[in-house]
């Protein structure tokens, strides 16, 4: 069973051992399943409930660049230096890490391996790096509601590739749907002038807060 929100506090939270933080870093702690690590730490931000401004645009493109090499069959991931070299202050991340904690261990407590061809196949890889590659895309747009339900599908998806648990990166594929069916509404909306989905949900919560 996964215990990545183990890792992450020991690295991060009790025993840093540098000021910032890079791709190279993280890959310290990836062990064998680097894709699925990286999808879940790289989405994390705008999963959030309360989303950090500023990552999705730039871990969308890094996240993007992963799925198309799992899409071709890549068995560790290449990404240029400049990307694995960028360096983020301990601080933020020591922000993130104790913001992820809490839903990490939710799906820990739920995941083991299962379903396993569905993560290690090839067909399998393919579907889910298209997912992944098509919510990467918009995260990516800079359009509100475009990002977060994306962002969750890529982190519960990558979470079942961190794990081989394929039930999970089936759900994550049903949350990847919901987000492409969301920023599909709201781009029509967009485009013909009329109400997306995203406005409907915004309105009918807003009634049901008012009453």
């Amino acid at each position: 069973m996964a215990q990545l929100s183990k890792d992450l506090h020991r690295y991060f939270i009790e025993s840093p051992s540098t000021e910032q933080v890079t791709l190279a870093n993280v890959l310290e702690l990836s062990g064998e399943r680097t894709f699925g690590f990286l999808f879940v730490l790289l989405a994390l931000p705008s999963a959030l409930p309360i989303p950090a401004a500023g990552y999705s645009v730039p871990f969308g493109i890094v996240m993007l660049l992963l799925a198309l090499q799992l899409i071709l069959g890549a068995k560790t991931p290449w990404l240029p230096s400049k990307v694995m070299n960028h360096a983020i202050p301990l601080t933020k991340i020591q922000g993130l890490v104790k913001s992820g904690i809490p839903w990490l261990q939710r799906i820990e407590r739920l995941s083991k391996p299962r379903l396993t061809v569905v993560c290690t196949s090839r067909t399998g890889q393919t579907v889910l790096g298209l997912a992944i590659a098509l919510m990467a895309i918009s995260m990516m747009i800079p359009i509100p509601g475009t990002n977060t339900l994306p962002a969750m599908g890529i982190f519960v998806t990558g979470f079942g590739l961190l794990d081989d648990d394929g039930a999970i990166s089936l759900a994550g594929l049903g949350v990847c749907l919901m987000g492409a069916i969301l920023s599909s509404s709201i781009l029509y909306a967009l485009a013909v002038g009329g109400t997306s989905l995203y406005d409907w949900l915004k309105a009918s919560v807003s009634g049901l807060l008012k009453r």
